[in-house]
């Protein structure tokens, strides 16, 4: 009888700058075997008006099963460096899911939401669940950046040239980009926020307005990022370990009953929060 090896326990590093803090909307699972590091770096002050932080994943799953990781993604545009090329991410509205395999890593720049408006010539919204070659928007300049990027070195080394790359390029500071992120940051701190009538009365902005602020620099609905910030605070709810009163909770998020809750998360997640409860937690 030829026995099975026994793989060593997975090794899973999450590092962060204390500014930018720990990530959020994650569909957490635990790593059976392998390594992964995590890593969010803030920017430098000069490019920080636009840019909300850098993030390195590394992983070595060799010898390993390939593993399957998701996640909620935020209002936010990314310039993504993996597998020998550079891409532009537009904000994805629906569950995002990959598999990793092997061993690899990826480098991004996550934008501000409404940061990323400068450098395109259209609204934010035109790139919403789209890919495009970084180079359509970044010109063949962003060659040297690509090289470093997609290397083996340390990762201060990246987060220097990143940040020496856009010190470059820095376009004129847009008010209406302050205006952007400080909705976007009110309707995740302020979970009181159920509705974009709640959003324009607590902002003291039009209505209309709001709706072509998020989709010029945005580049989704103002509804679109309410029902995906509750979505991530239940996630983090469901992540504590703490046991949950779904109808509490359905209330707390502005949903009108806990039907409506499940409903919703399933049809984004793909599964129901007690589900989801028990593959993270092996729970019910």
């Amino acid at each position: 009888m030829i026995g099975k090896t026994r793989q060593p326990p997975a090794e899973v590093e999450e590092i962060y700058d204390s500014e930018v803090g720990k990530a959020r909307g994650i569909l957490r699972q635990s790593l059976p075997a392998g390594k992964l590091r995590h890593a969010r770096r803030c920017p430098s002050p000069e490019v920080a008006f636009w840019i909300a932080h850098y993030w390195m994943i590394r992983w070595d799953l060799r010898d390993c099963n390939s593993q399957v990781v998701e996640s909620l993604p935020h209002p936010n545009i990314h310039l993504i460096f993996e597998n020998d090329t550079s891409q532009v991410s537009g904000v994805h509205t629906c569950k995002f899911s990959r598999v990793l395999e092997g061993q690899g890593q990826v480098f991004g720049v996550k934008f501000r939401p409404g940061g990323f408006r400068p450098f395109l010539d259209r609204p934010v919204s035109k790139l919403a669940d789209r890919i495009v070659p970084a180079d359509r928007i970044f010109g063949k300049n962003l060659g040297t950046l690509e090289e470093i990027a997609l290397s083996g070195c340390e990762e201060d080394v990246k987060v220097r040239a990143t940040n020496d790359f856009f010190r470059a390029l820095l376009p004129k500071p847009d008010s209406m980009i302050e205006l952007a992120c400080g909705l976007v940051e009110k309707i995740l701190r302020e979970p009181d926020i159920k509705t974009v009538d709640d959003l324009a009365n607590r902002a003291a902005v039009d209505k209309r307005r709001l709706q072509r602020i998020f989709n010029e620099y945005v580049g989704v609905p103002p509804k679109w990022v309410i029902r995906r910030y509750r979505l991530h605070e239940l996630i983090e709810r469901i992540n504590s370990g703490n046991q949950l009163e779904w109808a509490r909770v359905a209330a707390d998020l502005g949903y009108f009953d806990q039907a409506h809750l499940i409903n919703d998360f399933k049809s984004i997640v793909g599964y129901s929060p007690a589900q989801y409860k028990k593959r993270v937690l092996g729970s019910s």
